[in-house]
């Protein structure tokens, strides 16, 4: 016999959990469409030319892949942000620019498993393509912001950063042709703090310990967003890249604030790099206030070179990846999400054995009233179907019998609160009913 098992950072998902993934998953869907993002799929695998070092050593060091039965070298995506670039250089013709799309996929990783990370998980991604417009990096922020409301959290906040600004300050140092490795060893600062950080950037750019302390002193530049914006432009004055980013975070917290968002949701953080090469502008990480230490909740950026590997045509883009596997850790381990293993609400048993089509009927009836509905497919005791509907977490529970069915009454049970009522046996009274009760 083979022991069922799965590998190391790869999950099933039964019913409790795969009903809250699909649940956020539609949420994302209706806010991206909201905004006019546009769906489209890619494969699994791509060739691995087209995947290895868009992201980095890392990325290209966690990827999986092998060859083919075609002995073709083939990558696992690692994120959806390089097979879009792919894509929209092989598209953009018959799509044309602006092109805005969402992809909502699994991805692969070969990284060490933790709270909320795992080696295949699932991106919610949307982007737009061809534009260089601070319009579309404030729209990506509103987009972030109207889809963790839309999730029902209140509690989070959007930092915002602007890698030229981090790249203006490196070319002062001395430092830009060591952009890449000091970024992403920057990227790890609330991971494993400055000292080890400073020690990277050694290890792996050849920083000098002063140069490391400017790199280090930028990213501890705080305060309100307006005191941030005033330091920063005293230590870039005369820097036309760190300046255009500056001018650029500027613009999107007056759109964010002209399209109702409210001021202490956006903290410029300039400790923020984003741990991917292809980034060039705009950053963004989002954090849960009540649950900073799980990590980003929603990330991305701009990046308006990655797809110049692919084509002669410039197509700058930009967008965000809500992160579904970390932030469902979140929300279980914040008790905000409700523990159920059916997609229907309304539970009806069937316990008179001679009444089966009458329970069908009723079935029927109720889901034309646009509920969901499920019928026990056995004839067994009702204190077991109603056992089996309190495991299962359905809502309510429709009982009724020879005597109920001949009547034309019912007994509507509210599985939750532990009550009964009385009903007349008609589906869209029933249904107006449990409407007005589910929440």
């Amino acid at each position: 016999m083979i022991e069922p098992r799965t590998l190391k950072g790869f999950r099933d998902f039964l019913p409790e959990a795969m009903i809250p993934r699909e649940q956020l998953i539609d949420t994302a869907r209706r806010v991206y469409r909201s905004y006019g993002y546009s769906p489209i799929d890619t494969p699994v695998l791509e060739l691995l030319e087209v995947l290895q070092g868009k992201g980095g050593e890392e990325s290209d060091r966690l990827m999986y892949h092998f060859r083919d039965h075609g002995d073709r070298a083939v990558g696992m995506r690692f994120d959806l942000t390089v097979p879009l670039a792919r894509f929209a250089a092989q598209h953009i013709g018959v799509l044309g620019t602006p092109f805005k799309r969402y992809h909502i996929a699994k991805v692969w990783r070969g990284e060490n498993t933790h709270r909320g990370r795992y080696r295949e998980f699932m991106q919610c991604d949307f982007d737009t393509i061809g534009t260089e417009s601070v319009a579309a990096d404030t729209e990506t922020v509103l987009v972030v912001h109207d889809l963790l409301q839309a999730i029902g959290i209140s509690d989070f906040t959007i930092h915002l950063n602007n890698r030229r600004i981090l790249n203006g300050l490196l070319a002062q140092l001395n430092l830009a042709d060591q952009s890449g490795p000091i970024l992403r060893a920057l990227d790890k600062l609330h991971k494993i703090g400055a000292d080890k950080v400073a020690a990277e950037m050694a290890a792996t750019a050849g920083t000098s310990d002063e140069q490391a302390h400017q790199v280090l002193a930028l990213s501890r530049v705080s305060g309100t967003n307006d005191e941030i914006l005033a330091q920063l432009e005293q230590l870039l004055a005369n820097n036309e890249t760190g300046m255009a980013g500056i001018e650029t975070l500027r613009a999107i917290l007056r759109g964010a604030a002209a399209a109702g968002v409210e001021s202490a949701r956006i903290k410029l953080d300039v400790s923020i790099a984003r741990g991917l090469d292809y980034y060039t502008g705009t950053v963004i990480e989002t954090f849960l206030d009540r649950l900073p230490e799980i990590g980003s909740v929603c990330s991305g950026g701009r990046y308006d070179d990655l797809a110049s590997v692919y084509t002669k045509e410039r197509l700058p883009g930009i967008g965000a990846s809500l992160g579904l596997d970390r932030l469902l850790a979140a929300l279980e381990e914040l008790q905000l999400i409700e523990k159920t293993a059916t997609t229907a609400p309304v539970f009806i048993p069937y316990f008179d054995r001679d009444r089966l089509d009458d329970y069908l009927k009723l079935a029927a009836e109720l889901r034309q009233q646009g509920l969901g509905v499920e019928l026990y497919p056995e004839s067994r005791k009702l204190a077991a179907q109603l056992k089996y509907a309190d495991r299962r977490g359905f809502r309510f529970a429709i009982v009724a019998g020879s005597r109920e069915f001949e009547a034309g009454q019912c007994q509507l049970k509210d599985l939750r609160a532990g009550t009964a009522q009385d009903l007349p046996l008609d589906a869209a009274q029933l249904a107006t009913v449990i409407r007005s009760q589910l929440v």
